[in-house]
Order: structure tokens, then sequence, then C-alpha cells
């Protein structure tokens, strides 16, 4: 895992204009709103900033189909090395998987130094049990629950599942959560190397911490998305996570995504991007081999 350098991405959006902008190589939002604008959430059901925690960044924006009844469930989590990032940044996300059928939750989080973990990781579970809570208002199922994430929030995503500790803490049951989708995450690095060590406890050690040492033996399925052109964070950390899910019996698929890099492995997400690589299709082929029917 890089120090999620700054780069000049160019991408072609509608009417094939170019659009340049200078962005983190670790969330991308910039360039991902500014080339999704196009994707408007008329016909959706858009209710922002739910509280699901005391803390200021303790929000959840729901996008939903207005028709929906039963459907999957998804709670993404945002990006950004533990220090930055915004649900905001990620409304694409939410439209792009409320147009497939799902109730989706676009997540904030407190942010290191000031909160390390697991700070991050508990509200991720908090945010999810606020979903499952509220998932028949919306269309949703409580009982078909997907989680998902990108870079930091695909640690936190698999984090937040695979410890048994973090959904007992909120009292929800792993039986409800149907996958775990994650999207070029850190599941499996010595931060001690790299500026993120902020995003944990001085003197903490790697082997206590990251996902892939905490898989519980009843965890569902996983989907690791790995960006082919990632230079950001390694693709050894979907192999060792592989792994060990493999060890503990888990089902998981891994896919690397042609041409993508850490970037626009989220950013193809976006139902005007997805020319860019699979992330949309592989995601939802994902949940709608493993929904509830």
């Amino acid at each position: 895992m890089s120090r999620f350098p700054v780069r000049r991405l160019a991408l072609l959006g509608a009417g094939a204009a170019a659009v340049t902008l200078t962005l983190s190589a670790c969330s991308g939002e910039r360039v991902q709103n500014a080339v999704n604008a196009t994707n408007s959430t008329r016909g959706l059901r858009v209710v922002l900033d739910q509280r699901y925690g005391p803390d200021a960044r303790n929000r959840l924006d729901v996008y939903a189909p207005k028709d929906a009844r039963n459907a999957p469930t998804l709670l993404f989590i945002h990006g950004g090395s533990w220090q930055g990032g915004d649900k905001s940044g990620h409304a694409f996300v939410g439209e792009s998987l409320a147009r497939a059928g799902y109730v989706v939750g676009v997540m904030n989080y407190r942010l290191a130094p000031q909160h390390r973990y697991p700070s991050y990781v508990q509200d991720g579970a908090a945010a999810l049990k606020w979903l499952r809570d509220h998932a028949r208002e919306f269309g949703g199922s409580p009982e078909n629950l997907f989680v998902s994430g990108h870079s930091a929030g695909g640690f936190n995503a698999a984090e937040l599942v695979d410890n048994a500790r973090w959904l007992a803490e909120v009292n929800v049951p792993v039986s409800s959560i149907r996958g775990v989708i994650g999207i070029a995450g850190p599941y499996s690095y010595d931060f001690r190397q790299y500026q993120s060590r902020v995003a944990f406890p001085e003197g903490g050690d790697p082997g206590d911490i990251m996902p892939d040492r905490h898989i519980r033996p009843d965890a569902p399925p996983h989907l690791l998305l790995v960006a082919e052109k990632d230079t950001t964070v390694h693709p050894q950390n979907a192999l060792n996570m592989e792994a060990a899910l493999k060890k503990a019996g888990i089902p998981v698929q891994r896919v690397v995504l042609p041409r993508l890099n850490h970037v626009t492995v989220i950013g193809a997400v976006a139902r005007n991007l997805t020319w860019l690589g699979g992330t949309r299709a592989e995601l939802i082929r994902f949940v709608e081999a493993r929904r509830l029917k």
C-alpha cells in the first residue's frame, strides 16, 4: 500500500468530452462526481444525513428505488486512507446501485488521526445496524444485507464483518449478511511502513489488526475486486485475504479487472463510466447470485 500519490487522470466523459482533473489516487471523489454529474437521482428515493451515532461524522445517505420491495440492502464505505473522504463524493455509488434495484446506504465515519482503529470499524458496524433496523422503511430486506467498500473502506467492510467482535457489539447477526464486496482493499499490509500508520494505534501490530487475521468461521462469501493497474494498494493484499478466507472454508472470488487503477476501479461503478471496466457488473453479478430470492 503506497502513500496515495497525487496523479493526473484523463477520462472521457459524456459526449466524448475529455475531462482532466488532478485528484487523490485514494478516493478520486472529484473526478468521480464531475464525470458522473449526468446521473440524476430523479425517480429514486434519496434521504440524506441520517444519524447512526453521536459523532458529527456518524451520518449516512440512503438511495433506494421508489418501488423497492424486499430488495437487497447494501452498505458502502468510502476510502481515503482513513484520513479523508466523504459520502457526498460517492453519491454516484448510491445512485448507480439503487438503479440496479438495491437499497444503498453510503456512510461517513470518524477519521484518523483523531480517531484510530478500531473507531472507524465500529462506526461501520453501527451504520450497518442502522441500515438493517431501517431497511424496511425503504423497501429493503434486513436479512438480505451486503457490505462493500473501496480502498480503506474495503478494509473496514471486511474487518467489521469478518472479526466477530464488531457485529456482536451492535447485535447484528452475521447470518443476515449475504456477502462482502471489497474493492481494492488493503486487507493485509504492514501499516508501520506508510503514512497511513496514523490510522492505527501507536505501537500496534499489523498481525493483530489486519482483516486477514480475523476470519470468523461463519463469515459470508466474499468478492475481492482487484484493479490490474493499481499502484496504491498492492494486489498481494487480495491474495493474502483470499488465502485466509479459503483456509477458513469461506467461499471467495478474487477478480482482477483489466486496465483499471486505484481510482478508476471505483469510478467504474458509475453508470456512465462502465466503459472503464467491469466493477459495476461484477458487483451486481455477485449480489444477484447471493441475494435472497
